[in-house]
C-alpha cells in the first residue's frame, strides 16, 4: 500500500507516476473521500470530547450532591449524535481503505514507459546461442515417448498438468536440489519450509488480494484459505506484524515449494508443454532489508538467480520491465529470460522485484534501530532462483544432440548418479 501521507500531500504527482503503469488514479474522487473522512473525523472527535467533558461535570455534580437534571438536559441526544457520526466515519474509512487497496505501487524512475511486454527493454545478454546442425525440437517432442505425460495428468487432474517419469522426474528434482544448495552454500540464504495453504491476510500482505483473487485457487474450508501461487507469499508473511532488530537485517531466505495458479487471464496462451501450468515448482529468493540497501539488494538477488543460469551454461538475457508490464506491488522488476531453441525465442524464467515499502506497509513488517527507536518499515525484494519446470525445459532444449539424447549438464551429474545423458522412455 502507498504511504497515505505521501498521497495526501500530492495526489496529482502520484497520479502522474501511476500513468506509467497504465493506472488512472481518480484524484477528484480521492480528494472528496479524503475531505469527507477529515470532516467526519473532526466531528466525531469533537462530539467525543464534548461527551467526555459533560460526563465529567455530571460526575462531579453527583459527587457534590447537586441537581444533575440541567446537565443531563444539555447532554440530550449527544450520545445518539456521536454514535451516528462514528458509523458514518467508519463507513467512509472502509470505502477509503478499499479505494487505497486498489492503488498499485508507484514505479521507480528507471522503469521505462510502455504498454506491454513488447515495450520491455533488454539490458544485457549472456552466453552464446547454441548452433545446431539440425532443427532443434521443443521439450514436448523430446519427451514424447512418455517421459512427460499430459494425457495421464489430464485424466488425473485436467488440463495444464503433467506427470513425469524416470530420469526426467529425477532431473527435475536434481535441478531443485542444485538451486537450493547453491543459494544456501554460496549466496548466504537460509532455507525455510512453509505451508502451501495461506489465509487471506497473507495474500493481502503481499498484494495478491483483493485485486487478483481470480488468479488464486481457493480452498473449501471453515476459514478463507488459498493454495499459494508463489513461495513469496508465505515466506514474506513470516514477518507480518513483526518488529525486526536492525542487527538481524538483511534477512535472506530461500524456499522450494509447488505453486498453484488458475491462469485465469492466460487462456489460449502456452497450452503446449509445461511453460504455463496450474501446478509448477519454484525455488524462491526473498530478502527483507534496510531501506537504504534495497536497490543494492535487488541487484544482488538478481545476480544470484543469474548464477544458476550461468552455472548450467544456459544462454539468457536480462530485461527491464516497462510500466505496463510491471506487477501491481512492484516498484521495479528485472526479468531473466532463458533461450529456448525449440521455440526460437527467449522466455521468462525469473522475475526479480523490489517492492520497496509497499508490501511491508500492508503487512506491518518493520525494524527497530535500538530499544527506544520508532519502528520503521523494511523493504522487501524477491525473485525466482529459478522456476524449476522452465529450467528443465531449457536444459532439455539446449542440451539435445539431434539423435534423441539429452546431455546432463556437468554440475548436475552428481545429483543424477553420475549419468552423462538422460535415459528417457
Amino acid at each position: 500500500m502507498l504511504d497515505v501521507k505521501r498521497l495526501r500531500a500530492d495526489p496529482n504527482e502520484i497520479a502522474q507516476l501511476l500513468l506509467i503503469k497504465g493506472f488512472t488514479l481518480d484524484v477528484p474522487l480521492y480528494q472528496r473521500m479524503e475531505e469527507q473522512r477529515r470532516v467526519l473525523q473532526q466531528e466525531t472527535e469533537q462530539l467525543q470530547a464534548e461527551r467526555n467533558a459533560k460526563s465529567k461535570l455530571i460526575g462531579q455534580a453527583k459527587a457534590q450532591g447537586q441537581d444533575i437534571a440541567p446537565l443531563l438536559a444539555q447532554v440530550g441526544d449527544l450520545g445518539e449524535r456521536l454514535e451516528s457520526a462514528k458509523q458514518k466515519f467508519a463507513q467512509v474509512q472502509a470505502e477509503l481503505q478499499s479505494f487505497l487497496q486498489a492503488i498499485p505501487n508507484t514505479p521507480h524512475d528507471s522503469v521505462p514507459a510502455g504498454k506491454d511486454e513488447g515495450d520491455n527493454v533488454e539490458m544485457s545478454q549472456w552466453g552464446n546461442l547454441p548452433a545446431f546442425n539440425f532443427a532443434p525440437q521443443d521439450h514436448v517432442d523430446l519427451t514424447d515417448q512418455g517421459a512427460m505425460d499430459f494425457d495421464v495428468a489430464a485424466k488425473i487432474s485436467g488440463a495444464r498438468f503433467v506427470v513425469m517419469h524416470g530420469q526426467l522426474a529425477r532431473l527435475h528434482r536434481a535441478l531443485t536440489q542444485f538451486m537450493l544448495d547453491t543459494h544456501t552454500q554460496q549466496h548466504g540464504y537460509q532455507e525455510v519450509y512453509v505451508p502451501y495453504i495461506v489465509n487471506a491476510d497473507s495474500l493481502y500482505g503481499t498484494g495478491q488480494l483483493p485485486k487478483f483473487a481470480h488468479d488464486q485457487f481457493k480452498v473449501e474450508s471453515e476459514n478463507e484459505a488459498y493454495l499459494i501461487s508463489t513461495a513469496e507469499v508465505p515466506v514474506t508473511n513470516i514477518y507480518r506484524n513483526e518488529i525486526i532488530n536492525i542487527a538481524d537485517l538483511p534477512i535472506k531466505h530461500v524456499c522450494h515449494t509447488p505453486c498453484f495458479r488458475s491462469e485465469a487471464g492466460s487462456y489460449g496462451r502456452d497450452t503446449r508443454g509445461i511453460i504455463r501450468q496450474h501446478q509448477f515448482e519454484k525455488v524462491e529468493l526473498v530478502q527483507l532489508v534496510h531501506p537504504s540497501e534495497s536497490w543494492r539488494a535487488l541487484d544482488e538477488l538478481t545476480s544470484h538467480a543469474e548464477a544458476i543460469l550461468k552455472t548450467l551454461e544456459l544462454p539468457y538475457r536480462t530485461v527491464n520491465l516497462c510500466g505496463g508490464d510491471l506487477g501491481f506491488a512492484a516498484a521495479k522488476t528485472i526479468d531473466l529470460e532463458v533461450w529456448l531453441p525449440g521455440q526460437d525465442q527467449y522466455r521468462e524464467i525469473s522475475s526479480c522485484s523490489n517492492y520497496v515499502d509497499f508490501q511491508a506497509r500492508r503487512m506491518q513488517a518493520r525494524y527497530r534501530d535500538g530499544p527506544t527507536a520508532k519502528p520503521e518499515l523494511v523493504h522487501t525484494i524477491n525473485g525466482s532462483g529459478l522456476a524449476v519446470g522452465r529450467t528443465l525445459v531449457a536444459v532439455l532444449e539446449n542440451y539435445q544432440d539431434g539423435e534423441g539424447k539429452i546431455a546432463v549438464p556437468d554440475v548436475l551429474r552428481g545429483y543424477m548418479g553420475n549419468a552423462t545423458h538422460l535415459e528417457l522412455p
